[in-house]
């Protein structure tokens, strides 16, 4: 395995092997310096190598294998481009930034997710698409019944690589990757990539060239951290203080889809626009909260985990973990979405006591310390919650085993056994006395797949 040394160039997109034409739209799209992982990945990526590029949220990864793909489809006439993404929000992003490469190239793409009409979809393959973008469990559904055929598909690229190899997504991933032609070029692109999953994804690869921008779970210099150590019923009465001190957009993750659905109405009922994004949401809604969150119609933005790898928004001044994420390496995700393109940001978690083992585990996982704050003694009066009904089957399904071995949650292991790279394993501690027992496991991710 080939890794690459990180060095600042003041390169231009002019020295990385881009055609004359791609360089040209570039230029009129006002890109102008390329980052530093468009610096390593695309020379690599145009001389049809396989890549393995990790670095963090906000870098333009996108653009580091949209442009190689691109400029590659030109040459391989009667090939595709296929990209397959966890989410239906990070998908729909990815087909934006192709189009507006594209559009001058007369590209044609699909974008295939779930929630979408079917027969809409049908329709864009059946033109023809240069660029199919879609989540696993749409792509397969088109596989299954013939309405979609990869065999000529020359470019493969997994983007949150890390994520869609974990167990909700790795079954559906290996069914892709058996229908691809095996003489095809693969990129995988992710801000965190745990060294198990990076081996298990390699098996697909040819001799891929790693390119690491900046060690897995690496955050954002200028994104400032900050912890509250809280009880439950200080959560709304503190986040009512934070959104009244932080006047900018404001990005608030919950760990359930009623949680969200209930947080969202009591944050109206403060008086603060806010839109909700969660799986039971319909495409439709989802796209409405988006494109609200980044008009600035809505100022605040209540999401589960299926908006941490989805979310491109420019400007975002505060990231509220209302709720800690399952895993560890979805906190960088989440804070990913504040300090983008060197911009500064700040990120505020919400901790129970019996969940400190996990900031410990989050802190293992970024290399460093979270600050930990003091709850401000004016906190805003106590204001009876929205009651908001609940939708049948919306508390997370949770399996024993969790996403697979690395992310082991098992509680009956011995209180000496050693922490997990990544996720949330047993610890010891002050904090472990009162954690709950049983085999709690991780939340099931299939749905955002499709």
């Amino acid at each position: 395995m080939e890794e690459t040394n990180v060095v600042d160039q003041k390169e231009t997109f002019a020295d990385l092997g881009i055609s004359p034409k791609l360089l040209e739209i570039i230029q009129n799209l006002h890109y102008t310096v390329p980052t530093l992982i468009q610096r390593k990945a695309i020379p690599v990526a145009v001389e049809g190598k396989d890549v393995v590029g990790i670095a963090q949220t906000g870098t333009g990864k996108t653009l580091a294998f949209a442009v190689p793909m691109l400029q590659r489809l030109v040459a391989l006439k009667g090939t595709i481009g296929l990209i397959v993404v966890p989410t239906r929000e990070l998908a729909a992003q990815v087909e934006e930034t192709f189009m507006k490469v594209g559009r001058s190239l007369n590209l044609k793409t699909a974008l295939l997710i779930g929630g979408a009409s079917m027969g809409m979809q049908i329709g864009a393959i059946r033109r023809g698409p240069h660029v199919i973008v879609g989540t696993p469990g749409r792509i397969n559904d088109h596989l299954s019944q013939k309405t979609l055929s990869v065999a000529n598909v020359s470019i493969l690229v997994l983007d949150e690589a890390d994520h869609m190899f974990d167990m909700g997504f790795l079954p559906q991933i290996k069914d892709i990757i058996k229908m691809v032609p095996a003489e095809r070029q693969t990129m995988l692109f992710s801000a965190t990539m745990p060294q198990e999953i990076f081996t298990l994804a390699t098996r697909h690869m040819k001799s891929p060239l790693r390119i690491e921008i900046a060690r897995a779970g690496t955050i954002a210099e200028r994104l400032d951290q900050e912890l509250f150590v809280v009880t439950k019923d200080q959560k709304n009465r503190l986040l009512e203080k934070l959104l009244m001190d932080y006047k900018g957009s404001v990005l608030i993750f919950c760990r359930t889809k009623y949680g969200a659905k209930k947080l969202c109405a009591n944050i109206r009922a403060m008086g603060h626009g806010a839109s909700e994004i969660h799986s039971n949401r319909s495409l439709g809604q989802r796209r409405e909260a988006l494109e609200g969150f980044k008009s600035g119609a809505k100022r605040v933005l209540v999401a589960t985990d299926i908006a941490a790898r989805g979310i491109d928004v420019s400007g975002i001044e505060l990231v509220v973990n209302y709720d800690l994420p399952e895993q560890a390496e979805d906190y960088v995700h989440r804070i990913g979405r504040t300090g983008r393109a060197g911009l500064s940001g700040k990120a505020v978690s919400f901790v129970t006591a019996d969940q400190y083992y996990k900031v410990k585990i989050i802190e293992r996982l970024i290399r460093t310390q979270i600050k930990v704050e003091k709850v401000p003694a004016d906190l805003p009066a106590y204001r009876t919650p929205v009651f908001v009904a609940d939708d049948e089957g919306d508390e997370p399904r949770r399996y024993g085993s969790g996403r697979s071995s690395r992310f082991s949650s098992d509680r009956s292991r011995s209180a000496s056994a050693p922490r997990t790279s990544s996720g949330y394993g047993r610890t010891s501690g002050s904090f472990s006395a009162s954690r709950p027992r049983g085999n709690s496991g991780y939340m099931r991710r299939t749905s955002a797949g499709r």
